[in-house]
């Protein structure tokens, strides 16, 4: 479906680590996704999805089984699955109205494909070798420790009348000691396989058919279809993974995606993992926007802990990142920049293997970062180098902001140190705001203004132990 430079991922997880790198091939996914934002041809998609998913669980099956006449019935009837799938999926083309270029592309090859004199044959024989099996019929008789396998002789079924005769004995319910044949198509015992080798030998034509047909058709599925289906799969699953968001009135986008304008916005912006946990137990989710413009590179977020800052700097790289995937973004309505890099750095815990110190951690991650970064390179940091001094804090984010500003590259730097909300003109402040009348509520909105100075302020408090709780503890008799 898409146009690809790369390997085809062969799992549906490797597509979400496929980013796309040309702004053409995000255009034509975003079509392919519009068209199937209509119920249709949506079902329509995931009915294929699914056969097409019951024909490789058929094949995978096939190859397991160990007795070679028990592997080419479940092979045939995967042969005979992907030719329904093919002819149902190309009438439901034919009678949908398609707008993008990946699915009328596709109509057209699957139209002629499921015409083509090899598919046909293809389909023909297969359906007809299964009736043919259909109608094989045997007799087991068995005597003491051994059985017999004979063509099935025209007998007299006297079940009907016996059960008549015995009717009128019937008084009230009864127990039904009827057992239930419960069957795994890896259960072929010993007994069974020998049973079908003498059925094969009552019918060498037919089984030959068969074992040549499969030897034949080994590869039956086509390769351009093949590649459908994996692809098929991820826009599937993609809109029934957002669908549940926009029951909750929450906005998706097809972001205008740049690779020269560094100019941003987003609008009712929210982050997806938070907002998952959110649904789920019924909270409210807040959203929220911003942009640059001009010369403007950089956010600096500040504020009170827990206002939100760390979610909102994810979800900057979200949108982003799910921009150059080609996928419906979570905000109302979205300007991106198509980065070649996209690099993250958040706090995590120490571990004990790890002979370096927090801070000299945090210096050697962020200096990889900053030898890899290009000026197309995107960059999301939250609160480094707290373990230090403040004034120590404050001159290696200098340090490290000075050569942000020379990459001219897009950044968001959440920090408690407001001086670099207005460190040159390529930074902009944004910052966590609370309830006016209640400080210690936060209304997890972050605002493009000035920082007021009360993060830093806290900061300092808890880093000194000079928070409100922390004396009356300490000056506790």
């Amino acid at each position: 479906m898409t146009r690809l430079s790369r390997p085809l991922p062969q799992t549906l997880k490797s597509f979400f680590s496929f980013p796309l790198n040309h702004t053409g091939t995000i255009e034509y996914r975003h079509e392919v996704f519009q068209d199937l934002e209509h119920p249709a041809l949506f079902e329509q998609a995931k009915s294929f999805a699914r056969r097409m998913r019951d024909v490789r669980v058929h094949v995978g099956l096939a190859n397991k089984l160990h007795n070679a006449f028990h592997k080419e019935g479940w092979f045939l009837q995967a042969v005979n699955i992907y030719c329904d799938a093919v002819k149902q999926f190309a009438i439901a083309l034919t009678n949908t109205q398609l707008k993008s270029r990946g699915f009328i592309a596709f109509r057209d090859y699957l139209r002629s494909y499921a015409v083509s004199a090899p598919f046909v044959a293809l389909a023909a024989e297969a359906k007809q070798l299964a009736a043919d099996l259909s109608r094989v019929k045997y007799s087991v008789l068995i005597r003491d420790s051994s059985f017999t396998v004979r063509a099935e002789e025209s007998e007299v079924d006297y079940s009907a009348e016996i059960e008549e005769t015995f009717k009128k004995f019937q008084q009230g319910a009864v127990k039904d000691y009827r057992v239930k044949y419960r069957y795994a198509p890896e259960d072929m015992n010993h007994i069974e396989a020998k049973i079908l080798e003498f059925v094969v030998r009552l019918n060498p034509d037919l089984f030959s058919r068969l074992v040549a047909y499969c030897t034949r058709h080994v590869n039956f599925v086509d390769e351009t279809l093949a590649v459908f289906d994996r692809e098929i799969h991820f826009y599937v699953a993609y809109l029934e993974h957002i669908a549940r968001f926009k029951q909750m009135g929450l906005k998706f986008c097809y972001p205008e995606v740049s690779a020269g304008s560094k100019s941003v916005y987003a609008r009712e912006a929210f982050d997806l993992a938070l907002a998952q946990r959110l649904v789920a137990g019924h909270e409210p989710i807040v959203c929220n926007d911003f942009f640059l413009q001009g010369k403007e590179r950089i956010i600096v977020v500040t504020g009170p802990n827990q206002g939100g800052k760390t979610t909102f700097a994810r979800m900057f790289g979200q949108l982003h990142y799910l921009a150059k995937l080609g996928c419906p973004v979570p905000a109302a309505d979205a300007q991106l920049f198509l980065f070649d890099q996209l690099f993250t750095h958040f706090e995590r815990e120490e571990k004990v293997e790890n002979l370096r110190g927090k801070l000299e951690d945090d210096l050697m991650r962020v200096h990889a970062i900053l030898q890899q970064a290009t000026w197309r390179s995107i960059i999301v940091m939250n609160e480094i180098f707290t373990s230090t001094t403040v004034q120590d804090e404050l001159f290696l984010s200098r340090s490290v902001i000075e050569q942000l500003n020379g990459l001219e590259l897009l950044s968001v730097w959440v920090t408690f140190l407001d001086e670099l909300a207005s460190f040159s003109d390529k930074t902009v402040s944004m910052v966590s705001t609370i309830v006016p009348d209640n400080p210690a509520l936060r209304t997890f909105k972050i605002v493009r203004r000035p920082p007021d100075g009360l993060a830093y302020a806290m900061a300092i408090a808890h880093k000194y132990q000079l928070t409100y709780d922390r004396i009356r503890e300490r000056i506790r008799p």
